[in-house]
């Protein structure tokens, strides 16, 4: 269900696995549930990560540090980086992704040409195989779905995203990843990594080899918003 990345007094990363519920239902036991049960303490989420995503998820481990790292992530003062695989050709290979978003049908959401209250995504793209590209995702808000409707909006859902039209074929799970994670903590510059470890079209060499190049996404030339 997950491993423990780090444990800190005021937090806990872990890195969890593609398929796993965030929260408890139908009886069985989530994420958080599963890990305070297992760990033997008390744990407060302070973001969220969708069933098919697997990757960094940081607890906080007190009330009064949750309040922070709440308004940490609300003010984007947490950088988050993702990784996603997707078949065809975008509409675009790095650059701006902007716009608002309203709910569709079927639990989607789909992005608007407005942008009064704007979901905002920038990114950088890289051809790993034959009609596949890796991409590297920097979300600067934080919607409901925001990087799969991004991503879609390009032309291009992620692998295994069926629910906005990814393909399913040959793929093992929905290849959406969260990366990695920069923040500063009680004075300290803080930056963990987690590479993808489950799922088979991660695990192939045009993809293991672009990664060995991005173990610092931080250190990217992320262009300014204009």
């Amino acid at each position: 269900m997950y491993s423990v990345i780090a444990t800190e007094p005021d937090f806990i990363l872990l890195d969890k696995r593609p398929g796993v519920h965030f929260h408890s239902q139908h009886g069985e036991a989530g994420l958080v549930a599963s890990a305070e049960r297992e760990l033997g303490y008390k744990l407060y989420p302070v973001h969220r990560l969708d069933t098919l995503t697997s990757g960094l998820l940081l607890l906080a481990r007190s009330s009064e540090a949750a309040a922070e790292f709440t308004r940490m992530f609300s003010e984007h003062k947490v950088q988050k980086y993702y990784l996603a695989l997707a078949k065809g050709k975008p509409g675009k290979k790095q650059g701006w992704i902007i716009g608002d978003m309203a709910k569709s049908r079927r639990s989607q959401y789909k992005l608007l040409r407005s942008t009064d209250n704007p979901a905002v995504t920038q990114f950088f793209s890289w051809s790993v195989a034959e009609g596949l590209r890796l991409y590297l995702l920097k979300p600067h808000s934080g919607k409901t779905h925001q990087l799969r409707v991004a991503l879609s909006s390009l032309g291009v859902p992620i692998l295994g995203d069926t629910l906005y039209g990814g393909s399913a074929v040959d793929a093992d799970r929905g290849y959406l990843h969260a990366y990695a994670l920069e923040f500063e903590w009680r004075g300290q510059a803080l930056r963990y990594l987690s590479l993808p470890s489950q799922g088979e079209v991660f695990m192939q060499s045009g993809v293991l080899g672009q990664l060995q190049t991005l173990k610092q996404p931080w250190e990217l030339d992320w262009p300014k918003r204009k």
